[in-house]
């Protein structure tokens, strides 16, 4: 996959086929969309594009009520790579951006920089400012321009065209994620939902009851699942993985309700120094929610518990 980051400066040598969207956490139904075009592309001699953006466009015009996000920007290219597209265009998304008309967007981007001659969105689909762009605006432009406009609907677990409550999304990944049901969300994204960051030097709690963590230091603008103790998978920078019990939250037994939101992840059988490192945190199954207990035995206790349970549930894959 090329990737491009400017529309101004495209150097597109073939027609497209192309899809547009944030593509947050790149999902099931994100999968399906560009797979469908790809296919399109394909039986017409198009190259296949997506057309992303940098920054939540709601993080710009309401950052207020901004979403928060699935993928960072390096996830989300690596996994538009893993779909086989041939061209992600990553446009650039300011105040300035968010002013541009939907007319000057299509002359701008689909027909002036990826020369599409087809265009593949969600039937709801809506862009420039105000959103005043939809897929009508697209057919009577496409009509001008000379590229074909498809509007899809968005479909369910099975991938078929589903009701608006059984539709994968990446709002609905949100809401699963936040009432910790990671099996749900994963099943939408179809892979371990993960979050990245680099390990910091915490207080040393976990070490002094005998579960040493590394505490991931994850960017405010990534969800991170309700709080609560999880099984998955730790990786380190060398690519190498390695089991893990996982613990997001507060630490309600050491600190009152103004203690900093974690995540703390144990690796089963390690005992090395992680601290600079940059990780990744895959989550797979939901141990238990948060819990405050009355003292330190109860707590080491459950965390025996958690690390035997997680080491049972991982000990296949």
């Amino acid at each position: 996959m090329r990737v491009l980051r400017d529309p101004r400066a495209c150097d597109v040598d073939h027609d497209t086929a192309v899809t547009i969207g944030f593509y947050d956490g790149v999902h099931r139904g994100h999968q399906q969309v560009i797979g469908n075009v790809r296919e399109m592309a394909h039986d017409r001699g198009l190259a296949s594009a997506v057309v992303t953006f940098d920054n939540h466009p709601a993080q710009i015009v309401r950052p207020e009520s901004a979403p928060p996000l699935l993928t960072d920007l390096d996830q989300k290219l690596e996994l538009l790579a893993d779909t086989g597209v041939d061209y992600c265009l990553v446009v650039p998304f300011d105040h300035e951006r968010s002013k541009e008309t939907a007319d000057e967007f299509v002359d701008e981007v689909i027909a002036g920089c990826l020369c599409a001659r087809l265009v593949v969105v969600g039937e709801d689909f809506h862009f420039g400012h105000q959103r005043q762009g939809n897929v009508a605006l697209l057919e009577q432009r496409g009509a001008e321009l000379g590229f074909e406009v498809r509007g899809l609907g968005l479909v369910g677990l099975d991938g078929q065209r589903a009701r608006d409550h059984e539709q994968v999304s990446s709002t609905a990944i949100r809401r699963a994620l936040a009432r910790g049901d990671i099996e749900m969300a994963n099943r939408m994204l179809t892979r371990p939902y993960e979050v990245r960051g680099v390990v910091e030097r915490g207080d040393s709690k976990g070490r002094d009851l005998g579960f040493p963590t590394a505490n991931v230091a994850v960017d405010p603008i990534i969800l991170l699942p309700a709080d609560g103790v999880y099984a998955g998978w730790y990786e380190r920078a060398d690519g190498a993985a390695h089991a893990a019990a996982i613990s997001v939250g507060t630490r309600p037994t050491f600190y009152d309700e103004h203690g900093a939101l974690l995540l703390e992840a144990h690796v089963l059988d390690f005992d090395g120094d992680l601290y600079g490192e940059g990780a990744k945190v895959r989550f797979t199954h939901l141990l238990r929610g948060q819990e405050r207990f009355d003292g330190v035995d109860a707590l080491v206790a459950q965390m025996h518990a958690d690390v035997a349970e997680a080491r049972r549930l991982l000990s296949d894959r």
